[in-house]
């Protein structure tokens, strides 16, 4: 099986990515959330390998092997991804993002929708729509299995933690609070079959935009996970159930 790790550079940031797989295997981009790295997809793509498929796992910017940058604009991260797809000269790929992954992957969907076959959001925060919004938070403790979970993570790689560029939170909290309606006008471009996914307690997908990007995007589906933001890592085997056949459909 063919695995290589390089590097290519956007916008004048290094980015890192692994390259696994057959290069006839259909190919499928994974892309992890704020503060991890391409290593939470270990498991799930070695599912896809098993299939043939070509698998892509890039670290965005200011995370794991990925060179830190002097701005973190969400636009920047899906802009990364379309260069990606470019230097790799990927025709049509299928793309999955978690959480700020997925509003990259979704960024690249909504401006090269020829370029994508499928297209799955894991628990990606939807960004206002506008000023009458209000941002609504839940404060609450973390689960046990939550507390397990990063205790564990950061005892496997503590490399990720050391390497994510904290400076992009306050960046990112600011861009979440600010209505985005460019983004809202661009979803009805998006011709993929959309599988979102959301989590239960403790998800960070407001219900209420929800409700209106499944008005907005012409082919979308939603399942549902009793977990919270991280389906693939605490439901990996429930994740693997949804989100494989959804990518086969492509692949067939």
């Amino acid at each position: 099986m063919n695995s290589t790790f390089a590097h290519m550079t956007a916008g004048g940031v290094r980015i890192a990515y692994r390259d696994s797989g057959p290069a006839s295997g259909a190919p499928v981009v994974l892309v992890h959330g704020m503060g991890g790295d391409g290593h939470t997809w270990g498991r799930f793509a070695r599912h896809l390998l098993a299939a043939g498929r070509r698998v892509i796992v890039p670290d965005l910017r200011g995370h794991g092997r990925s060179a830190r940058a002097d701005t973190y604009g969400f636009d920047e991260f899906g802009a990364d991804l379309t260069a990606l797809c470019d230097h790799l000269e990927l025709e049509r790929v299928d793309l999955v993002g978690h959480s700020l992954g997925g509003y990259a992957v979704s960024c690249v969907a909504q401006q090269r929708p020829e370029s994508v076959g499928r297209l799955v959001l894991e628990e990606c925060p939807l960004p206002l729509r506008s000023g009458d919004e209000q941002v609504s938070t839940t404060r609450r403790l973390p689960t046990a299995a939550e507390l397990w979970h990063a205790a564990s993570s950061l005892a496997r790689r503590p490399r990720t933690v050391w390497t994510f560029d904290r400076s992009m939170t306050g960046t990112a909290l600011e861009q979440f609070r600010k209505p985005n309606p460019q983004w809202w006008e661009r979803l009805s471009g998006i011709t993929a079959p959309t599988l979102v996914l959301r989590g239960g307690r403790g998800g960070m997908v407001d219900p209420v935009r929800l409700a209106m990007l499944i008005e907005e995007v012409p082919d979308c589906t939603v399942a549902a996970f009793a977990c919270g933001h991280s389906i693939h890592r605490d439901r990996h085997r429930e994740f693997s159930e949804v989100v494989l056949p959804f990518l086969a459909g492509s692949a067939a």
